[in-house]
């Protein structure tokens, strides 16, 4: 029997992201920045992007450790870490990942991370 995943379907879905940072005195995660939207995106690829844009508005200090956290209605969560934005395999933001963030995360992306529509 063929079962269809998240990753199978290519109609928009609901997502939420989630900018968390740890916590080591009371070892737990704070969130720092969220948001929703519809996209026909993979949850991994928000996750990766916003991250990415959130670093470079606000630069990790000393010991600081963030995660990106991303679920659609239906799928379990994607976590996604500072090493996973490094750009060693040269991923590129994909212009329905564009569209998927708020304007100010758009903005902090590196114009060399992403390409826009043609």
């Amino acid at each position: 029997m063929l079962t269809m995943t998240c990753e199978d379907t290519t109609t928009a879905m609901r997502l939420s992201w989630e900018i968390q940072a740890y916590e080591p005195y009371s070892q737990v995660w704070i969130c720092h920045s969220y948001g929703r939207t519809t996209t026909t995106a993979a949850p991994a690829d928000v996750a990766r992007a916003a991250l990415t844009a959130h670093l470079v508005t606000q630069p990790a200090r000393g010991r600081d450790t963030y995660r990106a956290v991303a679920h659609t209605d239906t799928c379990q969560p994607v976590i996604v870490t500072a090493n996973d934005c490094k750009d060693s395999d040269g991923w590129k933001v994909g212009p329905e990942v564009y569209e998927a963030l708020p304007h100010y995360l758009r903005e902090a992306l590196p114009a060399s991370s992403w390409h826009p529509a043609s």
